[in-house]
């Protein structure tokens, strides 16, 4: 499945869950809210069934969600129970459209649910945290998100073991987690709430969007069976209601499971429900996933034409764009769309934009690595200074101190000349203080030494990797282009005036000029790869890993716990030597199998490298002079690292240990 579209998709699960689960059988819960209200019963019953209306129509008719809104919130004014209550859902109506302000009344409502011990106030304070996480997710990402609901909302209903609020809290840390990749623990959390809500409460609708995400989640993981088992029951639960905006849900989890298992004909059918629903609702971000879907399927189908206008449509509308990064990607298909159809001009106005986008993304990534690099550079300036400091200051009283014996020793022998047998043992004596402070200064000159040496490696790693990145973007988004833009120039003229069996030279040169130009990205992807800063370290690697991988020659790549958070030149610099250390086994091993390793545990990450080939000689200048390992080594010595080669003739393994707080 495309990343892109995996993404997204997760950001859609996540996204439309969040905060509004109603019965699946939606008209009997609205009847029985308005009739509440029509009938005027107690206060409190009135205040709480106008909150619950007006979350409810809070995405469909803003008006009408107003109107509800106020209307509990004057009943609500002599009850600070019902006043915190409302704190609350002014939060949620907030909470699509002032961000801000969503989080001031989320913050108040949760100090006044404080006050009160009870399950619903738990709930409720625990839906509160969570709910402020989301607004916070743009500033912060999403590991504030998780640990709000880790740390705040998950322990307010720990307690009450099997609670509905419990199970529903562990399905959306599970969604948190499978969009961010980490499939097996939110496998973990969505077997956790299933186990309460299939014992406990078996038609709710908490349930029922459990059984989806878990259906994603294997999906996800291109396990379709295993996703069926779960789609087949949250379909059980959802035919008999089917003026129900869940079924919009279920049949974007339904579309997952056709395109996982590549049956994209009949996805499309699927698909048109899933929008009618989504439509009727207005769940807009989500009708615009199934016109995603839909425009990926027809460009598989090769029905361009229809394709591009559903990419189009979805530019315009505007609610999956007003993302950069969703936009970009947008650009980036509909260059590719237009090439393939054989429309240069459009192609290349598509690019263009692609590329201006992305500049401008780059700048600002740029921007802030220079901002952190300068915060660097002054504070180890400041740490030098009080360094030089300290240093004349012992040298001071170093000096100081040696004259103090210089002059005790002389009072000495001049006035006790009859000791001298005392005087030379503490003459020896001296001398030995005076060969230890040598060594000691000996030793501090090769410390020193090292740490410029050092210093000298981290300046030429930086300036290679500026210069790499220079390059890379100027061979991309410059020549690449231009060479790019003949190749679909000649393309166009040649399908109007050359007859391939006749011009069959003209083809073969056209040939080598695609293989030119995929050759060129092939170039600037390895001097600067765009996965890296993308997606990150272990993506990047398995993108590498993939790269080298032929028919003849297996790679097994084996992530284990590494941290997204790493910085930026810690991740590039492990990246260039896991780099060196495939090409090194690719080029000279001879292996037609492959295990890369690499784990971290806190500041520590470890690569292990095995391969099954010829291996080399044991003497250290031929390893060097074999395997290029200079550079490598500079960058080991730069991480604080070690490294440990051995080789026979039934193979070779590399085991290097390096400390991620090195720079």
């Amino acid at each position: 499945m495309n990343k892109l579209l995996i993404l997204l998709s997760i950001l859609i699960s996540f996204t439309l869950q969040a905060q509004q689960i109603i019965p699946l059988n939606e008209k009997p819960y609205l009847d029985s809210l308005k009739n509440v209200i029509n009938t005027k019963a107690s206060t409190q019953s009135v205040a709480e069934s106008a909150f619950l209306l007006s979350n409810y129509y809070r995405n469909t008719d803003s008006s009408l969600s107003r109107k509800y809104l106020e209307q509990g919130r004057k009943l609500a004014q002599k009850n600070p129970y019902l006043l915190a209550k409302y704190f609350y859902f002014e939060g949620q109506y907030n909470l699509d459209h002032d961000k801000e302000k969503a989080a001031l009344f989320y913050q108040r409502s949760i100090k006044a649910l404080s006050k009160f011990k009870t399950e619903e106030s738990a709930f409720l304070q625990a839906l509160a945290w969570y709910s402020y996480g989301v607004t916070q997710k743009n500033k912060e990402g999403y590991p504030f998100l998780l640990k709000i609901i880790l740390e705040k909302s998950i322990p307010l209903v720990e307690k009450y073991e099997n609670s509905k609020s419990l199970g529903f809290l562990y399905t959306q840390l599970a969604i948190i987690l499978t969009y961010n990749a980490e499939f097996e623990k939110a496998g973990n959390y969505n077997k956790k709430a299933l186990a309460i809500l299939e014992k406990s409460y078996p038609h709710s609708s908490e349930l029922f969007y459990t059984y989806l995400n878990s259906a994603s989640n294997f999906c996800y993981q291109a396990k379709g069976d295993e996703a069926k088992k779960f789609l087949n029951k949250a379909e059980k639960m959802i035919q008999p209601y089917p003026e129900s905006s869940a079924n919009a849900f279920y049949y974007y989890g339904k579309t997952l499971y056709l395109i996982t298992k590549q049956r994209n004909e009949e996805a499309l059918p699927v698909i048109e429900k899933g929008i009618f629903y989504s439509t009727k609702f207005s769940q807009n971000l989500l009708a615009q996933m199934f016109y995603f879907n839909k425009y990926d399927i027809l460009k598989k189908l090769r029905r361009y034409d229809e394709a591009k206008k559903t990419l189009e449509d979805i530019l315009a509308e505007q609610t999956l764009a007003s993302d950069l990064n969703n936009r970009k990607a947008i650009y980036k298909q509909l260059s590719a769309l237009n090439e393939e159809m054989g429309n240069p001009k459009e192609a290349l106005l598509w690019e263009q934009k692609y590329s201006k986008l992305n500049d401008s993304l780059n700048t600002e990534s740029v921007k802030l690595e220079i901002n952190k690099i300068e915060a660097k550079f002054n504070a180890a300036e400041k740490e030098r200074k009080i360094a030089n400091l300290n240093a004349e200051k012992k040298q001071r009283e170093l000096e100081v101190s040696e004259k103090n014996s210089y002059l005790i020793g002389l009072s000495l022998v001049l006035l006790l000349i009859i000791f001298f047998i005392f005087l030379f043992v503490i003459y020896r004596k001296n001398k030995k203080i005076s060969e230890q402070k040598e060594i000691n200064l000996q030793q501090k000159i090769t410390d020193i030494k090292q740490k410029e040496e050092l210093s000298l490696t981290k300046a030429i790693l930086e300036g290679e990797e500026r210069e790499r990145e220079r390059i890379a973007r100027d061979l991309h988004d410059g020549l690449g282009g231009m060479l790019a833009g003949v190749k679909i120039n000649f393309s166009t003229w040649s399908s109007h005036h050359l007859n391939p069996e006749k011009d069959k030279e003209f083809y073969r040169i056209l040939s080598q000029l695609d293989n030119s130009v995929a050759e060129l990205r092939h170039v600037a992807r390895n001097l600067m790869p765009e996965s890296l800063l993308n997606f990150g370290l272990e993506t990047a690697l398995n993108d590498l890993c993939e790269f080298y991988i032929r028919k003849d020659l297996d790679i097994d790549f084996q992530p284990i716990n590494i941290e997204k958070k790493l910085p930026l030149n810690i991740q590039l610099n492990i990246y260039r030597i896991v780099q060196e250390l495939l090409a090194n086994a690719v080029k000279h091993s001879g292996a037609n199998n492959i295990l890369l390793q690499c784990s971290q545990s806190e500041e520590n990450f470890f690569i292990t490298i095995e391969d099954n080939g010829k291996g080399f000689a044991k003497n250290s200048e031929e390893k060097t002079k074999s395997l290029g390992l200079r550079n490598l080594k500079n960058r080991v010595d730069y991480l604080k690292g070690k490294m440990e080669i051995s080789s026979d003739h039934e193979g070779t393994t590399i085991n290097i240990e390096l400390n991620t707080h090195a720079d």
